[in-house]
């Protein structure tokens, strides 16, 4: 069906008044269409002006949350940072100097003994016996050597009248001076023997901690054995060795010429011990192997907390740096070009490159473009924008000054 617009709609633009009644005289199918057409339109519309007044602002990107801390200057003594092992001033084992059968033992194991107090008996009897023979001996060539000087006085006599012979003489005086050196063996025999029968009583040879009994009485022993009989370590004092690079030498040196070279050692047990001692022994070569030279600090122990073998962390002051800068540790970062802080300047978190002079885990002395009293971001740095602003969390209206970055 072929569809003819009224002329009113073709001609001026006057006519257009009148296209509501040409669409009521149109035929039922083009009001319709029109119809459709006007409520889409007016849909558009709609829609158009609801978008319009309902559209979201621009978003604002909130500036990152970030803890801080605060630039101080104060004296910042270096301490060289390793681990040392408590070492026993003196190590004995305990053996015996003679042979003989282990009769008792006259302390219990781990007991604290002087020098001098007795550890061990052996049976004495064998050397009480053998001191008794080398008494008699003694004895009896004393007896001999007394008539021997007899004859030997009366033979020079007669031989003097010329009731004797030369070689008489010579012979009673050679008799004589045989059974002097005799007497004199006597003697030597019998003081080995009384001695023997004194090292049969064993006694410490220092002051210090029994280790256990190696040995049990009823054992029969050996003079010098290489089984010792009991260990003692001497716990008063005690020694910490440990262990610096030779890098530091020259502050070593210079401090050991001042003599205030201290070692502090930190012993982890149960009251967390803390000795400080001066450093009095710094070994005569550097090891070729780990390039690192022996320090040795003496400590009382008076109280017997540090134990020999036991590791310890040690401490030792090498140098002072004077009037430093010093920053929380976590506020120093690594970058490409080195290390930096973030410092908050009007809200707006700068990139202050630094140089750690000194780092002792909970803060570190740098060089840089930081004031005293400046704050310094300590966390939250990965979401930092060098520049932009930072909002300090637990801050009351924590949002950097600074104009808000858009998306």
């Amino acid at each position: 069906m072929n569809i003819r617009m009224p002329d009113s709609l073709q001609t001026a633009p006057a006519a257009v008044k009148g296209f509501p009644e040409a669409i009521r005289q149109a035929n039922p199918r083009t009001r319709l269409i029109a119809s459709v057409i006007a409520i889409l339109i007016a849909l558009a519309v709609i829609w158009y002006l609801i978008d319009a007044f309902t559209a979201p602002p621009p978003h604002v990107v909130p500036p990152p949350p970030v803890r801080v801390g605060t630039v101080t200057q104060s004296n910042v003594t270096a301490y060289e940072q390793t681990i040392g092992t408590i070492v026993a001033n003196a190590t004995v084992q305990v053996t015996a100097r003679v042979d003989g059968q282990l009769d008792s033992a006259a302390f219990t194991e781990g007991q604290t003994v002087k020098a001098g107090d007795i550890l061990f008996r052996l049976d004495p009897k064998p050397f009480q016996a053998a001191l008794l023979q080398a008494q008699a001996m003694t004895a009896r060539d004393e007896a001999s050597l007394a008539s021997a000087n007899n004859d030997s006085k009366r033979y020079s006599i007669l031989a003097k009248m010329g009731a004797a012979s030369s070689s008489q003489r010579d012979q009673f005086v050679a008799q004589a001076q045989a059974l002097t050196a005799t007497v004199k063996a006597d003697k030597a025999l019998a003081d080995v023997a009384a001695l023997n029968l004194q090292w049969s009583v064993i006694r410490s040879p220092v002051d210090g901690k029994t280790g256990p009994i190696l040995i049990q009485p009823g054992n029969l022993i050996k003079a010098n054995d290489t089984n010792p009989l009991v260990t003692i370590t001497q716990i008063h004092p005690v020694k910490v060795s440990f262990f610096l690079p030779q890098s530091d030498l020259p502050q070593i040196q210079q401090r050991m010429a001042a003599g205030d070279l201290t070692a502090d050692v930190q012993a982890h047990n149960a009251v967390q011990t803390h000795e400080r001692a001066k450093v009095d022994f710094v070994g005569n070569a550097v090891s070729a192997t780990t390039g690192t030279i022996e320090l040795r600090a003496t400590f009382p122990n008076t109280d017997d907390k540090l134990v020999p073998g036991q590791v310890v962390d040690v401490s030792v002051a090498l140098g002072q740096y004077r009037n430093s800068i010093v920053v929380p540790r976590e506020a120093v970062n690594v970058g490409p070009n080195g290390r930096y802080v973030y410092a908050l300047e009007n809200g707006n978190a700068v990139l202050v490159p630094v140089k750690v002079l000194y780092d002792d885990g909970k803060s570190a002395a740098v060089q840089g473009k930081l004031k005293v009293g400046q704050q310094v971001v300590t966390d939250g740095q990965l979401r930092v924008i060098p520049g932009k602003p930072v909002a300090i969390a637990g801050a009351k209206g924590a949002r950097a000054k600074g104009a808000a970055a858009t998306r």
